[in-house]
């Protein structure tokens, strides 16, 4: 599922969100595209519904704010999913202020709602771009989340 659904998040923000032409706003036209590229019906089904939760949970107070400072545990289910070198990834990100701790939250949830039993760094990056793109005074930390994923630049040094 995994794969399948990141492949279709991928095409919706290539086709859709990263575009200056007016996209098409009914979502059973492009449901239809969808299955039409060949993308199986359930996986586009999941990915809708993964991105209507992502609306959902960009809330102002969906995730309470982290002390300054404070530093994330997780827990063993997102330590067996949430792979070493992505974990680390969302540290460096939020180290350099293009996730802030809500938004790490926001990530680390969608990560896990992909129900992969391995979330990679690839998937992560395009979790993190997508959660950036719609949040509001987010935009230079998006273009950085961008950069990072269409340059394939080594987001941190080990």
């Amino acid at each position: 599922m995994n794969e399948n659904v990141v492949d279709i998040l991928i095409y919706l923000y290539e086709n859709y969100m990263d575009n200056d032409q007016d996209p098409i706003s009914d979502q059973s036209q492009i449901h239809d595209e969808l299955i039409q590229a060949g993308f199986p019906e359930q996986e586009v089904n999941k990915a809708f519904q993964w991105m209507d939760e992502l609306t959902l949970r960009q809330m102002p107070d969906s995730f309470p704010q982290s002390p300054q400072g404070s530093t994330r545990i997780y827990t063993e289910e997102e330590k067996r999913r949430i792979d070493t070198d992505s974990r680390g990834l969302l540290m460096f990100l939020e180290q350099n202020s293009i996730l802030n701790p809500a938004g790490r939250e926001l990530v680390i949830d969608r990560a896990i709602a992909l129900g992969a039993q391995t979330i990679g760094v690839e998937e992560l990056k395009w979790v993190v771009l997508m959660v950036l793109i719609n949040q509001p005074g987010q935009e230079t930390a998006f273009a950085q989340m961008e950069e990072l994923v269409y340059n394939d630049i080594p987001a941190y040094l080990h």
